[in-house]
């Protein structure tokens, strides 16, 4: 028996509105109501209707396109729904899995990336890499500049299939152990320095081209992330 979790505001407003595009109600190509709007139409503040967005936009149900509004993909709903549970019905053993998806795509992205990185390609890397440094004990830029490194790597690739893949797979992860990687990650500067020394170390053997370090360096740094986010649930 899998322990049930009490669901948050946003998680009740993205499984409604999940259902709606399901049904048809809301149909591919179609645009959605704006914040405002849906916050009347939900009764609920207008954050927990960006945090359900933010969360169909991970499982590829919708697109925000800038300055047009946001859009129902179309996609085999299906597929996703089959492949990769949706944020709300996300349990630990599902994230343990995402984590072994994890350590067999994206180490072999970071040595992808050692042998394709362009000049540019480091520059983005260096720029996740002095805002993580920065961030200071501040969860929110500390995780978004985290999720920022990584997916330079993917785009480093070349592999426009590949960073479509891990960017699911990671989109997903990151929006159902937000509040998680937040508390246990970036609570304290130790921890930071910790996962920024980690990155750097990635960092560099990318630079260098030394695609075996890139892959163990990888390695390193999300076998590690999974066993301190999983010894601290397990602890609670």
């Amino acid at each position: 028996m899998r322990k049930v979790k009490p669901k948050k505001i946003y998680e009740i407003v993205a499984e409604q509105l999940m259902d709606m595009i399901k049904k048809g109600e809301v149909k591919p190509g179609e645009r959605l109501a704006s914040v405002q709007q849906l916050a009347e139409e939900f009764n609920v503040g207008r954050s927990a209707i960006r945090e359900a967005l933010s969360a169909l936009k991970a499982m590829g149900y919708i697109e925000m396109r800038q300055g047009e509004g946001t859009f129902v993909k179309k996609v085999d709903l299906d597929l996703i729904g089959s492949i990769i549970p949706g944020v709300q019905l996300m349990q630990q053993e599902d994230m343990r899995e995402l984590f072994e998806i994890r350590k067999v795509i994206e180490t072999g992205a970071a040595s992808l990336a050692a042998l394709n990185r362009t000049e540019e390609d480091l520059k983005q890397m260096e720029q996740a890499l002095n805002e993580m440094q920065q961030a200071e004990g501040d969860g929110t830029i500390g995780e978004k500049a985290d999720v920022d490194f990584h997916k330079s790597i993917v785009s480093a690739t070349k592999n426009e299939m590949l960073s479509k893949l891990v960017g699911n797979v990671s989109d997903v992860m990151h929006q159902s152990m937000r509040e998680a990687r937040k508390l246990l990650l970036y609570s304290e500067q130790r921890k930071m320095n910790q996962l920024y020394e980690e990155h750097l170390r990635i960092y560099e053997a990318i630079k260098e081209k030394n695609q075996q370090r890139a892959y163990e360096a990888m390695m390193e740094h999300i076998v590690g992330v999974e066993k301190g986010l999983f010894s601290n649930i397990t602890k609670e």
